[in-house]
């Protein structure tokens, strides 16, 4: 991938990403992040990672994110009051923010191993799908079962809530 196709996918993401953030509308934020996994997608595409590429936009971008504007439009936030922006709290997340980008670059500006460019891939023919499906049910088959039933209780807990009562 050409230096330039990347880092417009990087700044795609994080672009998106703030936006998730920064936009006041649920439904706004959702497709931001929709965007922002499309965008991941892509730099896991530039890595040869093709199945966590392909399973980044079925599964984030598509099963979540439509569970995820399911539950917003049940819950019917359009409804709620908007809220003012808090200076001060928005000024301490900003001094928080500040202060983790001051020592990740601190941390990485010591590290002389960040500086150098990573070997290139060995190539070859490997089964990606293979291998995470045994990994996936081999060694971690009872914490997906366990994330597929909180998954589950979730949806039915939000149905349950936005039920309205008829009188």
């Amino acid at each position: 991938m050409p230096p330039f196709l990347f880092w417009f996918f990087a700044l795609m993401t994080l672009g998106f990403g703030a936006g998730v953030i920064i936009n006041r509308s649920p439904i706004g934020s959702a497709l931001s992040l929709v965007l922002s996994f499309i965008g991941l997608s892509t730099l896991f595409l530039s890595l040869n990672a093709y199945f966590i590429s392909v399973i980044q936009v079925l599964v984030y971008a598509g099963a979540v994110m439509v569970l995820f504007l399911f539950i917003i439009m049940l819950l019917d936030l359009r409804a709620e009051e908007r809220r003012k922006i808090n200076v001060v709290a928005f000024a301490g997340g900003a001094a928080v923010a500040l202060a983790l980008f001051v020592q990740v670059y601190r941390i990485i500006g010591a590290l002389g191993a960040a500086r150098q460019a990573f070997p290139p891939l060995r190539s070859g023919n490997t089964d990606d799908v293979r291998r995470v499906g045994l990994l996936l049910f081999a060694n971690y088959n009872l914490p997906f079962q366990i994330v597929g039933v909180l998954v589950l209780v979730a949806t039915i807990g939000v149905i349950v809530l936005s039920k309205r009562e008829l009188r």
